[in-house]
């Protein structure tokens, strides 16, 4: 019989000399970026994570830092590279070095991990399952961390993103982003603590990692209810709706009613046009309400369409339904999560002390709103989000408990032509669309535009930069996911429980430590490993 592992000592060996994880960690942040889009090489997830875990086992609080920066910098200066599109290197280097920064504070927490854990579980299931879990329940956390800190913080690097085109994505509709991200770096930290327990052969060291990489290839998606279908006219302006286009008034919303022309004709159920897609406000401007009442006249089907709208003081990022005869807007729907240092400047008077060129760009203060994500267009519940709003998992969850039964996402890439930024936000789009069992209309002013069937799948689409419509027939769905239910209590069990485990862990080791030992009679606990 194999002989069982005896406890880690108390302060285990790094696995890796500083000198050699601190590179390390930075190659694994630069490997993970070759899984986002537009290479979208998922599998190597499952070579990035090992390696930024291997960088951390046995480091102190310092090396920890030190590794998770550079993990972190690999990871953000790469794949944050969009925003210095336009603005130049300072939001760049600003948004890529806070993330990188929260990334090296949430590394201590694990590397705590690998040394507490073992310490209080030392037996083989302690090692291959209580390890595992509470490391990728701190990633989890550090994930949910930097998508709500500073300033509503911006989940765009979540590792269950990386999966929208990889037979993984189905799990979201079961666990939500989170639980797959859990389930990802669990099999992973699974398989370095059965290759340092030095017994890869034996069937029951290999049984964690092995299980969990069979759940998460084998699971099949949700199953919701088919409900019909609606005809969708979406239209892709491609007008210049960039911060720096060169334009006159309406451009915009003259590219938007040229495009639409060739559809006018069409048998459709809703016309979808995109964030932004009227550069005018549509409630306060006389011409442009008329221009909307006449198409929504001939047409004879409700307009989803979108602008700014003021409301006193106050800015908004809208989505408006717009009828035939009715007193419009008919319903309105404000953007929840304006964009920090895009849509509005938090704390003005500070970061305009640090770079006014940058900040007086920014002129309007625009508002969060606060109304439900979901219209009613003729009997059909349709969630809605505005650009970046596909990011958050309460705009996605609180539409389709309103009662989506599809999705229509407005949105406005113009100021990112020509990078992976459309591509990234596009694969947010796809995980929506299997974590709710819905279908996505994914609207872009300029691209990329689709259509996504609940299974994640391309129905239809339109090409990036071109202006064109699609007359699509999207499937309707009705039934609650698992991962829509639950997702947001596995995201706060998983992530900040972690934090509260690993603290009352590292709290009864203390106190542990501090107690006088009782001696152990000779041969005792020789072998017991468990």
């Amino acid at each position: 019989m194999p002989v069982r592992p005896r406890p880690l000592a108390e302060r285990p060996k790094p696995l890796l000399p500083l000198w050699a994880a601190a590179p390390l960690s930075a190659v694994a942040g630069l490997i993970l970026t070759l899984a986002f889009p537009a290479l979208s090489w998922w599998p190597v997830v499952f070579v990035s994570v090992p390696l930024a875990l291997i960088s951390l086992v046995g480091r102190r609080v310092g090396g920890a830092f030190l590794v998770g920066l550079l993990f972190g910098a690999g990871l953000f200066f790469v794949n944050f590279s969009f925003t210095a599109r336009y603005l130049g290197p300072v939001p760049w280097i600003a948004l890529s070095g806070l993330e990188s920064v929260l990334t090296a504070a949430m590394a201590v927490p694990i590397a705590l991990a690998y040394r507490w854990m073992p310490r209080w579980a030392p037996g083989r299931w302690g090692r291959l399952i209580a390890v595992p879990a509470l490391v990728a329940g701190l990633w989890v956390s550090r994930e949910e961390l930097q998508g709500t800190f500073p300033y509503g913080g911006f989940p765009w690097t979540r590792v269950a993103v990386t999966q929208a085109d990889s037979p993984l994505v189905h799990l979201t509709s079961w666990t939500g982003m989170s639980g797959l991200s859990f389930l990802i770096v669990f099999a992973c930290a699974a398989a370095i603590e059965a290759a340092r327990l030095g017994q890869l052969r034996d069937l029951r060291t290999a049984l964690p990692a092995a299980l969990t990489v069979l759940v998460l290839f084998l699971t099949p998606a949700f199953p919701t209810s088919d409900a019909g279908s609606i005809r969708v006219g979406a239209v892709q302006g491609n007008g210049p709706a960039g911060y720096f286009d060169e334009r006159a008034a309406y451009d915009v919303f003259r590219a938007q009613l040229a495009a639409t022309k060739p559809i006018e004709t069409r048998d459709i159920d809703v016309l979808l046009w995109p964030e932004g897609g009227i550069d005018a406000d549509p409630v306060s401007n006389a011409s442009v309400r008329s221009a909307l009442d006449t198409l929504a006249a001939r047409l004879q089907v409700p307009l989803l369409v979108s602008g700014i709208t003021q409301r006193g003081d106050e800015y908004f990022n809208s989505s408006l339904l717009w009828k035939s005869g009715a007193d419009n807007p008919a319903a309105l729907y404000d953007k929840r999560h304006p964009v920090p240092f895009g849509e509005y400047v938090p704390d003005r008077w500070f970061y305009n002390m640090l770079a006014p060129d940058l900040i007086g760009l920014i002129q309007r203060q625009f508002t969060p709103g606060t109304a439900t994500p979901l219209f009613e267009v003729n009997g059909v519940g349709v969630g809605l989000a505005i650009c970046f709003d596909v990011i958050y998992d309460d705009v996605i969850r609180d539409g389709a408990l309103a009662g989506a039964q599809v999705f229509m996402f407005q949105t406005n890439n113009a100021d990112f032509r020509g990078t992976d930024e459309n591509l990234q936000q596009l694969a947010f789009a796809r995980i929506r669309a299997v974590e709710s069992g819905r279908a996505v209309v994914n609207l872009s002013t300029v691209g990329t535009s689709q259509v996504i069937g609940p299974d994640g799948a391309t129905i239809d689409a339109l090409p990036a930069d071109e202006p064109g419509a699609m007359v699509t027939d999207v499937p309707l769905r009705t039934g609650l996911t698992p991962g829509i239910l639950i997702g947001d209590a596995v995201q706060t069990v998983l992530g900040w429980g972690s934090v509260l485990a690993l603290a009352v862990i590292g709290l009864l080791l203390r106190r542990r430590a501090r107690t006088p030992k009782t001696p152990t009679p000779a041969g005792a606990g020789v072998e017991s490993g468990e």
